[in-house]
């Protein structure tokens, strides 16, 4: 009885040690093995066996992170108060780092994203904030990523997502818009009257030089006035001179 009683506590001794000994290490983890305090090595996942209380495992997430960067005040090279929110990714790729040389790189990342993004979008003109975000977005990521790198991160990209003008510049922003529209709008139309004026111009030569054409068009002209008010039109004698005129020409054209 005393035997079956000793192997009893014996087997839950050795399921209490099991159970603090085994460690899970999942497929987007990298565990950090200490022992005594010193770091022993990395390891990949799987199953791991560490010392209880001797050993700590520490595990590590390698999988992209998506921070929020709160919008802070930020004056531009204009001297413009916009404010200003982004969004910046990161993952871990180094495990040793990112436990070695900083407390906590999730903090660190922050902070630096929005020193960064203030001193960066400082540097540009209202316009060029507005119109070039992926050439600030840009800038910014290598920069945090340079500071970044040596904690084992990588700042996989930045994106700013909002920025909020303030109301008196949204306001003279849309007058300006509007402005540039009618601008847009009288060009068209002084550019249709040009043309306009141009083909007027170009007729008056051809009629010009065959004044002939001039008649012709007046007849055409009576003649759409008898269709469409079934009316009699009486022509003068002068006309049967320039029907005249007209048949010679066309002789004359012909014979050419």
């Amino acid at each position: 009885m005393v035997d079956i009683i000793t192997l009893f506590i014996v087997g839950i001794i050795i399921l209490i040690i099991l159970g603090l000994s085994i460690r899970v290490v999942n497929q987007y983890e990298r565990g950090v093995h200490f022992r005594l305090g010193r770091i022993i090595g990395v390891r990949d996942p799987g199953l791991r066996l560490i010392i209880p209380v001797i050993d700590r495992l520490e595990k590590i997430s390698f999988r992209i992170v998506t921070m929020p960067v709160p919008a802070q005040k930020i004056i531009t090279q204009d001297n413009v108060s916009i404010d200003v929110a982004a969004v910046a990714f990161y993952k871990v790729v180094n495990a040793y780092d990112a436990v070695v040389d900083i407390e906590n790189y999730n903090t660190a990342v922050n902070q630096i994203a929005q020193t960064t993004m203030r001193n960066v979008i400082g540097q540009f003109l209202l316009d060029d904030v507005l119109s070039s975000t992926s050439k600030i977005n840009e800038r910014i990521k290598e920069i945090i990523d340079k500071h970044s790198e040596s904690w084992g991160v990588q700042v996989t990209a930045v994106e700013i997502k909002d920025i909020n003008l303030p109301d008196t510049m949204r306001r003279s922003m849309a007058k300006q818009a509007e402005a540039e529209r009618d601008k847009r709008a009288k060009i068209i139309s002084a550019e249709g009257e040009f043309l306009s004026a141009k083909k007027l111009g170009d007729a008056a030569d051809i009629i010009t030089a065959h004044p002939i054409a001039l008649q012709l068009r007046n007849l055409q002209v009576l003649l759409e006035i008898a269709s469409e008010q079934n009316s009699t039109i009486i022509f003068p004698a002068s006309f049967m001179s320039t029907v005249k005129d007209l048949k010679d020409f066309m002789a004359s054209e012909v014979k050419s």
